[in-house]
């Protein structure tokens, strides 16, 4: 007798690093609920995401696809809603999944670009807010009261629970939190009040990396707004409030002399005043985690709701599969940066968590290497439908049913492609590359700044090679060196396989692979 499919649960963060789930074992937080997962199913040391942004990401864990073939590059694309996607599969398929998408979309607004392939959904308009936030239906805009993590859960439970329990479901349930500007529930603000660790590489001066490392604007101590830290945002012209941002927010200044510069709390009207500017750039770091991991601990309580109504019904929680992850990671300080965008390790990475009790033994890690294009293919995999051969993505069940330590997956190239050619918010320069179990390769193409072809301040394409086993902290690009020559070959071979394998075009000029294999 063939076994039952399985209900799909995947719960989506906006911007939800690995190291601020307590899973992780890097003790910035505590997120049991999250943790729940991972110690009644398996977590992923190695998960990648395709492009570390928002909506090229959601666009290729819905397609299964890269982002040159689902038209999806940049932040400001929009989806086309006659594509195929994941949901349409299940929903049309042997199995008649019921499906519902309900959080955050951000793939576009619009009659051409709206949410396709669910019986149900509701989304949040844009980035959405934190609260008392908008939803869109096919009804029409509404508002709710409360807080967007409560509502999005609310919403989810009460769709589970209205389902027919004679068919499977899958539901794509998305958290605006914990994306800037960072906004808690009022329950959660006295929470993280003990002073955060520095990164070990929160003064990183970048020397020898890529210039694109040196001048991208994020850093926690330059780039961080009033609204970001929620701080009172005073009047007055860039010399006195600091640089203007795109949304109207200002940078807040570090003046020669600090003890000039007076910074009050919103919510309290409570008084900061600094004596240096290494003591202002911790303060800002640690209100700007404050922020951030309070917005989590809403996501953690919510799916702890989750989690205990399907723990309720154990036919039902033995016969759901509940994925946890986030669009793509982020950056917590290190390299002095928050957000992401990059093919780093801390934005590049992607927490995963899933847990399904009919196949997957409780407590096990993989470290093997996959991505966000092979969440679809796995999703049919388990629903016992058929995968497209459009999917480029690769199901990864067999490592989910493995209880074999050794690396039994072969060992899959990642590859990474960042489209927005000049991002006038952070300046991160495009660029693309590979990683294998220890080597990440990665080429600075740079197109978009100033002149075609050149930047401000440095070569015009550069190279990268990080050896993951001796510089996990990606300090040093051995690109160069002699000791490495024959790894920059390897690295880009895989590198022109994996694009060839996918149809993409490289954008370097003619002859820059031929002379990375030279070095040999």
């Amino acid at each position: 007798m063939a076994r039952k499919r399985p209900n799909i649960l995947f719960i989506m963060a906006d911007d939800h690093a690995a190291k601020s789930i307590s899973a992780y074992g890097h003790g910035i937080n505590h997120t049991p609920n999250l943790d729940r997962i991972a110690k009644e199913g398996m977590l992923f040391n190695h998960c990648y995401v395709t492009n570390s942004i928002c909506t090229p990401s959601r666009a290729s864990i819905l397609t299964g696809t890269y982002n040159h073939v689902n038209g999806v590059m940049t932040l400001d694309s929009k989806i086309n809603k006659y594509m195929p996607n994941v949901a349409k599969h299940l929903r049309s398929g042997a199995g008649r999944y019921q499906t519902a998408m309900i959080g955050k979309w951000h793939l576009g607004e619009g009659k051409s670009c709206e949410p396709s392939g669910f019986d149900y959904w509701e989304v949040v308009p844009g980035q959405g807010e934190y609260h008392d936030p908008e939803f869109i239906t096919p009804e029409g805009i509404h508002r709710e009261k409360g807080y967007a993590t409560d509502i999005i859960t609310d919403k989810s439970l009460s769709w589970i629970a209205n389902r027919d329990p004679n068919r499977p479901f899958f539901l794509m349930c998305h958290h605006k939190a914990p994306h800037r500007s960072w906004e808690c529930d009022d329950k959660h603000k006295h929470l993280y009040q003990e002073p955060i660790k520095l990164p070990d590489t929160f003064t990183d001066d970048y020397k020898n990396r890529a210039n694109a490392a040196k001048v991208a604007k994020m850093r926690v101590a330059d780039d961080m707004t009033y609204k970001d830290l929620g701080l009172v945002q005073p009047d007055g012209g860039e010399d006195k409030v600091g640089e203007k941002m795109w949304d109207g927010a200002r940078k807040i200044p570090n003046p020669e002399d600090v003890s000039s510069l007076r910074l009050i709390d919103a919510d309290t009207g409570e008084v900061f005043r600094f004596t240096s500017g290494q003591q202002l750039a911790e303060f800002k770091f640690q209100r700007y985690m404050q922020r951030y991991l309070r917005t989590i601990q809403s996501i953690d309580d919510n799916v702890g709701r989750i989690l205990d109504m399907l723990d309720a019904d154990p036919e039902l929680a033995k016969n759901t599969i509940v994925i946890y992850t986030s669009d793509q990671g982020f950056f917590l300080g290190e390299h002095g940066w928050f957000d992401k965008r990059f093919m780093y390790e801390e934005s590049f990475q992607m927490p995963l968590m899933v847990r399904y009790p009919a196949e997957i033994t409780p407590g096990t890690v993989c470290n093997d290497l996959v991505s966000n294009v092979d969440f679809a293919p796995t999703w049919l995999d388990y629903a016992n439908t058929p995968i497209p051969s459009y999917m480029q993505g690769i199901s990864f069940r067999s490592l989910l049913s493995s209880t074999d330590k050794v690396l039994t997956w072969p060992v899959q190239v990642v590859y990474h492609r960042y489209w927005m050619h000049r991002d006038i918010i952070h300046e991160a320069y495009s660029h693309y590359g590979c990683r294998d179990q220890r080597y990440k390769l990665i080429y600075w193409y740079n197109e978009g700044f100033g002149i075609e072809g050149t930047r401000e301040g440095g070569q015009d394409r550069e190279w990268e090679l990080f050896d993951c086993k001796e510089d996990p902290l990606e300090l040093f690009n051995v690109y160069g060196g002699a000791r490495y020559r024959e790894m920059v070959a390897r690295m880009t071979r895989l590198l022109e396989r994996k694009m060839e394998d996918i149809g993409d075009e490289p954008v370097h000029e003619t002859g820059l692979f031929d002379e990375a294999k030279s070095k040999l």
